[in-house]
């Protein structure tokens, strides 16, 4: 192997560099010291004038086995893009990605587990066929669990386009859009939060792949998009706060 694929100028790979300056070593991490008097907001906030749309409770009752619905498990990528999803159904889907489900001395415990319980990610959705809503991007509050219009209109085509031609977006009933707010986790855990927010995410999305099979939904998780288009899309700056993860979900063809 030439010594230029793995490395531009005797320079490491970025790839390479990113796990060597985020490992923990006994030198790193002496004498770190947590200022919690600088705790970041653990929760976004949009002006209050925005629309806001309460979503109906979470019932998860009689639904599918585990063992069952892990078995199952698939990306999906073919959906009937003339059915309405119903609201109660993206309820379900949110609270199994983002629900909460634990008060604790003023800390939210949610559905899927994060790195110091910070929770940076956030969920947006691309709405294109939900019963009761109107097309348009849309921001998750969990601890309101209701949903805010940041910006209406149908974005399926333009966020396909954003995801490398993936096509599903257009037929798909919602997208998932997530998103770090990196300083809840710098905060802490300083070089090391860029891995801890990566596995977050992965965590939601497993919960709503699970929650998808259950309900008889298909979901295609998407790594592979332009990320300056996702991020203005969103209306984020790209750099405090960042696409990092997509996923399709719709009824299945």
């Amino acid at each position: 192997m030439k010594e230029s694929s793995r490395h531009s100028s005797g320079n490491q790979g970025i790839g390479e560099r990113f796990q060597e300056e985020t490992k923990y070593t006994l030198e790193k991490i002496a004498g770190h010291s947590i200022d919690w008097g600088r705790l970041p907001e653990l929760y976004k906030s949009y002006p209050e004038s925005l629309p806001k749309i309460k979503l109906p409770e979470a019932r998860t009752g009689g639904q599918a086995n585990l063992w069952e619905v892990i078995a199952r498990r698939r990306s999906v990528r073919d959906y009937q893009r003339h059915r309405m999803l119903p609201l109660e159904t993206l309820s379900l889907l949110l609270w199994a990605t983002q629900g909460i489900t634990l008060n604790a001395g003023g800390y939210q415990f949610r559905t899927a587990p994060s790195a110091g319980g910070l929770y940076p990610i956030e969920t947006y959705l691309s709405i294109r066929a939900v019963a009761g809503l109107q097309e348009g991007i849309y921001h998750f509050r969990p601890l309101a669990f209701d949903l805010e219009l940041i910006r209406p209109g149908d974005f399926s085509r333009s966020l396909a386009q954003a995801a490398l031609g993936q096509e599903m977006i257009a037929a798909a009933q919602v997208t998932f859009l997530w998103t770090a707010v990196v300083a809840r986790s710098r905060w802490k855990y300083r070089e090391r939060a860029y891995r801890y927010i990566y596995l977050d995410a992965g965590h939601i999305a497993q919960n709503l792949y699970l929650a998808g099979t259950a309900l008889n939904i298909g979901v295609c998780a998407i790594g592979a998009f332009f990320d300056d288009d996702v991020n203005s899309l969103i209306g984020v700056d790209g750099t405090e706060e960042t696409a990092v993860y997509l996923a399709a979900a719709g009824w299945t063809g």
